[in-house]
């Protein structure tokens, strides 16, 4: 090979390498770029996501908490929450936290409902020193007792379960120890509030249904429920009135004050039905027959009929004929002072089966029937269905435990 071949043959090779080594600086400074706002951004996101998670803890400690964080220095970058109440009405609240990293800024946000006690499948704050969960008791959604949890022969619970007083064994561990298939925590202190009932009062003085006790003839209402529309009368004798629920009461509240509901029917939409008072049975919402839903959840997904029953006193399956060959009820229980039971539990004849698709929320745990030996002498069995909706929504205006839950995470 001739000089001038050789001397072309290393220019050539020189010409590579220098392209090759100038794409390989360029690749390498990419490389370096990338990896450079990578971390910036991935930094700025960490700081925006720890805002959330400081503010809703706050949120979670005082629910009244609205003062956010104001360009506070965190992990060498700067942090911003702002704490909006985006529905006065109904109390949602949405956390907005701005991470600052450099030139990076990331967001994000968190929206905030109240939580209510209707997402229990079952509460209660006394359990009573005689009555057990046993072997052929299954719970369905999530459970909570300030009470102990008096339990035989291996109940099962399938949501996530609670208790203030610990679990008391009728014989022993080995023979008693409930199943926790959604998990157990023990101590857990979440009382009823005080005003659970009467909070209710004025929102059905404004765009509810507002029945006054009080006065004269109308201390007990008669309601039925038949589709859009609510029967009601103030005496067996006398016919029913009507009125156009979806018009009548928009919030879906329904109130009586300090007198006695009677409640049957079939439910169209979404209402609660609350029912204050403590004197001579006031406080008390009876049912008198089936009370249902027009579309069943179980079989209608589209189905967003809803019903909350909130007494002060008590809520009693009447001992009526047609309480005597079961009783359907559809509606998440709520009982401020006393429970949920049937009336002469202990007199009236077998009346078959409670089905129940909802929830039971009451101060004090009360018997619907009495049993030997397994088989049931008087009053009802159980078949309770907890509803699954009531994890992530409610009646209208159902009592609140004071906490917030979040319902959307957005980053």
């Amino acid at each position: 090979m001739s000089g001038k071949a050789m001397l072309l043959l290393i220019s050539g090779f020189t010409m590579l390498f220098m392209v090759v080594a100038n794409n390989f600086n360029t690749v390498s400074g990419r490389v370096t770029d990338n990896y450079v706002d990578y971390f910036n951004k991935t930094t700025s996101h960490n700081i925006a996501i720890s805002g959330a998670n400081m503010a809703a803890n706050q949120l979670f400690l005082d629910s009244t908490w609205n003062a956010g964080y104001n360009n506070i220095d965190y992990q060498n970058g700067k942090l911003n929450v702002i704490v909006q109440t985006i529905d006065a009405y109904k109390n949602i609240k949405r956390i907005t936290s701005i991470g600052v990293f450099r030139k990076d800024t990331s967001r994000v946000e968190v929206t905030f409902a109240p939580s209510k006690f209707s997402k229990f499948a079952y509460y209660s704050i006394y359990e009573g020193t005689n009555i057990w969960w046993m072997n052929k008791d299954t719970v369905w959604g999530p459970f909570h007792t300030q009470d102990k949890l008096r339990a035989a022969n291996h109940p099962v619970f399938y949501g996530k379960a609670s208790s203030k007083g610990g679990i008391q064994y009728y014989t022993n561990q080995a023979t008693d120890k409930p199943y926790f298939y959604g998990g157990y925590e023990q101590g857990v202190d979440l009382s009823l509030p005080t005003n659970g009932v009467t909070a209710l009062k004025t929102p059905a003085q404004n765009n509810g249904l507002y029945f006054n006790g009080n006065n004269s003839g109308q201390g007990t209402v008669y309601l039925k429920f038949n589709g859009d529309y609510l029967l009601y009368r103030y005496s067996t004798m006398t016919p029913y009135d009507s009125v156009h629920l979806p018009t009548a009461a928009p919030n879906g509240v329904i109130y009586v004050d300090n007198g006695i509901a009677r409640i049957q029917g079939t439910v169209k939409g979404a209402y609660t039905i609350a029912c204050s008072g403590s004197s001579s049975g006031k406080g008390t919402i009876w049912l008198d027959d089936d009370i249902i839903y027009s579309k069943d959840p179980r079989t209608d997904p589209t189905s967003t009929d809803m019903l909350g029953i909130v007494a002060q006193s008590n809520v009693w399956i009447t001992d009526n004929t047609p309480n005597r060959n079961n009783i359907n009820i559809n509606a998440s229980i709520y009982v401020q002072n006393g429970g949920f039971g049937a009336e002469k539990y202990d007199t009236r004849p077998v009346s078959g089966t409670i089905n129940l698709l909802g929830g039971i929320i009451q101060n004090t745990r009360q018997a619907v029937g009495t049993f030997q030996n397994g088989v049931i002498k008087t009053g009802f069995s159980k078949s309770y269905r907890y509803d699954t909706r009531f994890m992530t929504a409610s009646p209208p205006f159902f009592p609140g435990t004071g906490g917030f839950e979040i319902v959307s995470w957005y980053e």
